[in-house]
């Protein structure tokens, strides 16, 4: 289900989402929700990664070593 939310950007802000907008050939409130939607895609990601990394650093680090001190070769 899509959710409509209202924000309240200064004139300058509005004109540059305007223009950004324009060269993706979208109006600024569709632009400003992509932005919005991947600002929040990318978030989840990381803290999606962070989880892995930290659940599973241990085995890494058990089989692969640390990797402090070396270098690849």
């Amino acid at each position: 289900m899509a959710r409509e939310i209202r924000i309240e950007v200064d004139d300058e802000t509005y004109e540059q989402l305007k223009r950004l907008a324009a060269g993706g050939h979208a109006e600024p409130e569709q632009y400003a929700a992509q932005l919005l939607t991947a600002d929040i895609t990318r978030a989840r990601f990381n803290e999606a990664a962070k989880a892995f990394a930290d659940e599973h650093a241990a085995g890494f680090a058990a089989r692969f070593g640390s990797g402090q001190g070396q270098t690849a070769a």
